[in-house]
């Protein structure tokens, strides 16, 4: 079965640089797969991407060594244990807020006996090699959001569900759930103590701990404090930026450097 790089890069120590797709589009998905990062995560749930669409993209994260995850819409057995069948390495699950959630998000991830995943890996066994089913249950990686008040208060409990592997920290939704401003990066005291909250009790745990970041620094700074799993901005948002920096520049008169390529 071909490797999971996210477990390769943890067991060394180290931290995992994940990009995030809001756009459904296999074109873009390839372009962000061809710059380097170590997962590229498409997003079903805010993301303007439905599962048909979906496929195609991991399809082209294919084409590179990058390891294609995909944040699930909802805790819903259906499409969790279609995105596995389509291929996807890890799987990001929303709004998991008691210790029932995470069991069920366990259950629903991996085969009997551990869980209650049903047999079907049609594009998976493509991806992954004929021997998936042996080894699916200790390769595809799991993650449970931590982004409400409820789950804070169940924290403990959440993480030591068996067979959890890790956990995502949503900082707009937990800011919101505080009563703080939404935000990734610069979060109100509130937040920021919760999110620090939250790394201390997963290494506690011996959970890998991940979040969402709006820019480099940032994810360069919670790297330094313990997290091993940082998303940097999106493909909507660096397409953006990029654009945006071309037309200032011009605007200026003051043309920015060129890129690489005849593209």
């Amino acid at each position: 079965m071909r490797p999971n790089k996210l477990r390769e890069i943890w067991q060394s120590g180290g931290a995992v640089v994940n990009g995030w797709l809001a756009i459904g589009n296999s074109f873009s998905a390839e372009t962000m797969a061809h710059q380097g990062w170590d997962s590229l995560t498409i997003d079903l749930q805010h993301g303007v991407v439905d599962y048909t669409t979906m496929v195609p993209m991991l399809q082209a994260i294919s084409t590179t060594p990058t390891v294609p995850v995909v944040r699930v819409p909802w805790l819903e057995p259906g499409i969790l244990m279609k995105t596995l069948d389509a291929g996807a390495y890890g799987l990001i699950c929303p709004m998991v807020n008691t210790k029932e959630d995470a069991q069920k998000l366990v259950a629903w991830t991996h085969y009997a006996p551990r869980g209650t995943r049903s047999f079907g890996p049609v594009r998976a066994l493509l991806y992954s090699g004929a021997d998936y089913p042996q080894h699916a249950n200790d390769t595809i990686v799991t993650f449970a959001m931590i982004e409400t008040a409820q789950a804070l208060d169940n924290l403990d409990e959440i993480m030591s569900v068996e067979g959890l592997d890790a956990i995502y920290i949503g900082p707009s939704d937990l800011s919101l759930a505080l009563g703080c401003t939404p935000t990734f990066d610069d979060l109100d005291p509130r937040a920021a103590a919760a999110v620090d909250h939250i790394l201390a009790r997963a290494k506690a745990h011996g959970l890998v701990a991940g979040i969402h970041n709006g820019s480099t620094r940032k994810a360069l700074e919670r790297i330094a404090k313990g997290f091993q799993f940082v998303t940097v901005s999106s493909d909507a948002r660096l397409m953006a930026a990029g654009a945006q920096q071309v037309m200032a520049a011009m605007r200026a008169g003051n043309p920015p450097p060129a890129a690489s390529g005849s593209y």
